[in-house]
């Protein structure tokens, strides 16, 4: 296990004591560990929604429309 230091504001430091003493979180590290996770997680779904829409661009193939088409087809969504 590696040790960090972190400064938090007063006010953050408030919060992250509430969480732990309400027994959401067991201690302090509980806590970031949870924070880091769902970062994690969020980070994975934006991936694979981001590929997701990769892949439905490559498989809709190349457009017969000019990129002045495609801009002015753009502008008109907005």
């Amino acid at each position: 296990m590696i040790r960090h230091t972190i400064s938090i504001p007063e006010r953050m430091s408030e919060y992250l004591l509430h969480q732990v003493n309400s027994g959401q979180y067991g201690n302090i590290s509980e806590y970031f560990r949870d924070l880091i996770r769902q970062d994690q997680q969020k980070t994975q779904s934006d991936i694979d929604k981001l590929r997701g829409l990769l892949e439905k661009a490559e498989a809709s193939g190349v457009s017969q429309l000019s990129l002045d088409d495609i801009k002015n087809n753009a502008r008109k969504l907005e």
